[in-house]
């Protein structure tokens, strides 16, 4: 049986999230730093004292608890347990404009409620909290329920002047442990669960999130007229078993790497790239590992041995803007190409937005400009060249590219060749067996032979339906250098070498260079 919906893309929500859909509600009167401080912090503090060193003003840094408690000549920023003898809370709460935190300038100031909840946080202790996005996911316990049947009004709030009574859900059999953490919440919001859906708006629910399309007039009669148990759970595995599914699921993918068949500059002139959309398809109606999958395209062209739609899904690395335009200077389009590269992997893989780091160090996150470039590096070895190979610096056709046969027309002839070597095996079989007047005759030889010519045919006819796809060609890779504000003409700055964010545990790859593989490993 296929993995159901929620677990066929949760590796696609686990990379791109990093976070749980649902996390059980923390206690009440305890602040959560992600939850409630960070905001705060990054939308009126982390410009001037932030993880942008350039910019950071007093020598004070608050996105660190290393810096936030630190002495600061006879005083901290902030004391765990002691908001009274923090500085920040003393700044935020000073009438002095001068003194005032953030500077009335700035035009960003806390409101009272913003000023309790960072008082309440030193008070619990001023706990700092690793970004979501720079935590690996772990299972968290799952919570406990009282699960007991309670009425409730029409908009679903419990009530009850018992606070015990009003924390029981309705009744209500959870069946996995995500339906726990439903409950969960639903208990601490004093919210009860609405009643089961009917099985019309069932079967229209599971075909628009799984297909995108509403269900037939005959299925929805047939579903609701089912009388097996079992029959939600079968109508799920019919649909996730559809090619259809894989269409569904590819749309939101291809938006995430910027997908598109002409180039987006000046002409628009055609991408040729529709064999990387039906590779994104496949993948998802195989339910292939999302490790793979990112593999595949990141450096499907380094794989040893790789196959025909490894070579094809490394057609992500070729999925941007390119210009056509005669006259184009080629080191300024190779640096737009890497940047590009760059914002998309961090957009897609690692949750963050990289840009800012072009030019500085980012502001608001832990990123900086030699990170951006060390990445930029990683894809220092893709194969842009080729497309001002004319010397007068007049792209051409965006090559490197491959002729393939779409994933059905393989399969096809895969099956057709199959046939054939069988037809093959029965021939000798039978040249072996009959007589020689029987052979004389021709007998059933001939038969065979003529099945055998036209499944020939038909194999030549498919072969020769290919279509062109840009892919990914490694070369001797390209230096990498730090550009001060990303000035591709300034070549001052210090060269730097394929690498991870420093910030992050660093790849083991002994003495040699960082490849695009060992980064999607």
């Amino acid at each position: 049986m296929r993995r159901s919906y929620c677990a066929a893309v949760a590796p696609i929500v686990v990379a791109l999230m990093a976070t749980p859909l649902v996390v059980a509600a923390p206690p009440a009167d305890r602040v959560d730093f992600n939850r409630q401080i960070r905001s705060i912090l990054s939308n009126r503090c982390f410009r001037c004292h932030g993880p942008d060193a350039n910019h950071r003003k007093a020598d004070l840094r608050l996105d660190t608890a290393a810096g936030a408690k630190a002495d600061l000549g006879g005083h901290q920023a902030v004391v765990p347990g002691k908001p009274d003898e923090s500085e920040l809370i003393a700044r935020i709460m000073s009438t002095d404009d001068a003194e005032r935190m953030p500077p009335p300038e700035a035009g960003k100031p806390l409101a009272a409620e913003e000023i309790a909840i960072l008082r309440r946080w030193i008070e619990q202790g001023a706990e700092y909290q690793q970004h979501w996005s720079f935590t690996p996911p772990q299972r968290p316990p799952v919570p406990p329920i009282s699960n007991t049947p309670q009425p409730r009004n029409d908009t679903n709030r419990v009530e009850s002047s018992s606070h015990a009574s009003s924390l029981k859900s309705q009744a209500f059999v959870p069946r996995n442990e995500i339906d726990r953490f439903v409950l969960s919440r639903l208990e601490h919001e004093r919210f009860a669960p609405s009643p089961e859906a009917d099985r019309i708006t069932l079967i229209r629910r599971v075909h628009f999130d799984l297909l995108g399309l509403p269900p037939p007039t005959a299925q929805v009669e047939a579903f609701v007229r089912d009388p097996d148990p079992q029959a939600y759970e079968k109508l799920v595995d019919r649909l996730l078993a559809s090619r259809h599914y894989g269409e569904r699921m590819a749309m939101y993918w291809l938006d995430l790497v910027r997908y598109a068949d002409t180039v987006g500059y000046h002409g628009d002139q055609e991408h040729a790239i529709s064999p990387y959309r039906d590779y994104v398809i496949k993948a998802f109606n195989d339910n292939i590992p999302f490790d793979r999958f990112t593999a595949e395209q990141l450096a499907g062209d380094l794989v040893e041995g790789s196959t025909v739609d490894q070579k094809i899904a490394s057609g992500y690395n070729r999925l941007l803007q390119t210009s056509h335009e005669g006259g184009v200077q080629v080191k300024e389009y190779l640096q737009k190409y890497a940047s590009d590269r760059v914002r998309n992997l961090g957009a897609v893989w690692m949750g963050a937005t990289l840009g800012c780091t072009e030019c500085h160090d980012h502001k608001y996150d832990p990123y900086t400009q030699r990170d951006y470039y060390s990445l930029a590096a990683v894809f220092a070895d893709v194969d842009d060249l080729q497309s001002f190979k004319g010397g007068d610096s007049t792209p051409t056709k965006r090559e490197p590219e491959m002729l393939v046969l779409s994933p059905i027309d393989r399969e096809r002839i895969e099956g057709l060749e199959t046939r054939a070597r069988e037809l093959e095996g029965r021939l000798a079989a039978e040249g072996k067996a009959e007589s020689g007047e029987r052979k004389a005759e021709g007998g059933d030889n001939a038969g065979l032979q003529k099945q055998l010519d036209v499944l020939r045919q038909e194999i030549e006819t498919l072969g020769n339906q290919t279509r062109r796809t840009m892919v990914t060609v490694a070369i001797e890779p390209r230096k990498s250098r730090i550009l001060s504000r990303g000035d591709w003409m300034d070549e001052t700055g210090e060269f730097v070498e394929p690498a991870v964010p420093r910030f992050l545990k660093p790849l083991d790859v002994a003495d040699r260079r960082l490849t695009r593989l060992d980064r999607s490993e």
